[in-house]
C-alpha cells in the first residue's frame, strides 16, 4: 500500500503547522517553498483540511492557516482515512472477478487495512512532531524564544 501524494502533502502541512508553535499563519507560498510542492496541489490539500475542520483558513492580506484543533487531538488514522478516502482496496466487481463468490482476498485485505488503521490510531499529529525544534531547524523556521521573567 502506498499513500497518495495528496495525503502525503496533507500530513506535511499538518506537521508544519503543529511544529510551527506560533500564532503566525502559514501561507501556501511558504509551504510550497519549504516542501518544493506546486502551489496548486497545496491549495487543494489546504482546502480539504479546512473542510475537514483540521485547520482554520483565512483569505486576504492577513490570510493563511493555523491548526484548528490541538495536535494531540488529531489522530493519524482519522486524517489518513479522510484524505485517502475509505474505499475498499480490492474491487471485485470492476471488472467482475471470476472467483468472486469463493475468493478470500477482499476479506484478508480489508482485515489488513483495519489493522493498519488500528495501529495508526495510537498516534497523533503531536507524536510526529515531538522533536519540533529539530524539525524547525530543518525547515529554517525560527525557533520561538522563551524569556524567563526572573
Amino acid at each position: 500500500m502506498q499513500l497518495k501524494k495528496y495525503t502525503d502533502y496533507g500530513l506535511r502541512v499538518l506537521m508544519y503547522l503543529a511544529a510551527k508553535e506560533d500564532t503566525k499563519r502559514a501561507t501556501i507560498d511558504e509551504l510550497s517553498g519549504i516542501f518544493n510542492v506546486p502551489r496548486n496541489h497545496l491549495n487543494k490539500v489546504v482546502h480539504q483540511l479546512g473542510k475537514e475542520g483540521l485547520i482554520e483558513t483565512r483569505r486576504g492580506k492577513n490570510g493563511g492557516f493555523l491548526l484548528a484543533i490541538k495536535a494531540s487531538d488529531i489522530r493519524l488514522d482519522k486524517v489518513i482515512r479522510r484524505l485517502e478516502g475509505d474505499e475498499y482496496w480490492v474491487d471485485c466487481h470492476k471488472p467482475e472477478c471470476a472467483i468472486f463468490p469463493v475468493c478470500e482476498l477482499k476479506n484478508v485485505i480489508n482485515q489488513g487495512k483495519e489493522t493498519f488503521y488500528d495501529f495508526l490510531s495510537n498516534y497523533t499529529l503531536a507524536s510526529l512532531v515531538s522533536n519540533d525544534e529539530k524539525i524547525r531547524e530543518f525547515w529554517g523556521t525560527p525557533i520561538p524564544v522563551t524569556i524567563d521573567k526572573d
